[in-house]
């Protein structure tokens, strides 16, 4: 987690990154360094209203896949156990969560309001959230005070606007 610029996750605001910080005190580390957190669950609330927020849901509904189905508790308890059958099950059906999350994320980066500024990384990237430099311009965009070139990225389809103002 301190090497990473941003951490992608569902649920993991309410779920993951507090089981781990339990796991980190219980084991006497330390906090780990200030990190971007992408909980791709509250994109998916604030955006959308899909029947389910559901992580399987939503890849199904987006034609992404779907999650691999498992036998539940029973699962973790044959790992406890040192089953290596429900080891291989376990690692199948993780492994395909990371492939499903990380459709969806493509799928929704240019609906995530917080995504990190990708020009901030990379200073030859155009687009702040995917980093192409294909990009068309779309008209203006207006603050009470300046007037921008609104753009549109080609690739992600995200929305941003020049950063120097027309003059």
């Amino acid at each position: 987690m301190d090497e990473a610029d941003a951490i992608i996750h569902y649920n993991g605001n309410k779920f993951d990154i507090p089981t781990l910080q339990k796991e980190f005190i219980l084991h006497d580390l330390h906090p780990p360094s200030s990190v971007k957190h992408i909980d791709l669950l509250n994109t998916t609330r604030q955006q959308f209203r899909f029947a389910s927020n559901k992580l399987d849901f939503v890849c199904q509904q987006l034609g992404l896949g779907k999650k691999i189905p498992h036998t539940g508790h029973q699962l973790w308890i044959d790992c406890m156990d040192g089953k290596p059958e429900a080891w291989r099950r376990m690692e199948r059906y993780n492994r395909n969560d990371v492939v499903i999350l990380e459709r969806l994320y493509n799928k929704l980066r240019p609906w995530i309001k917080n995504h990190p500024n990708r020009t901030l990384y990379d200073p030859s990237a155009v687009c702040p959230t995917c980093g192409s430099k294909h990009y068309q311009s779309r008209g203006f965009d207006y603050t009470k005070t300046k007037k921008f070139r609104r753009l549109q990225c080609k690739d992600c389809r995200t929305w941003f606007r020049a950063s120097r103002p027309e003059k």
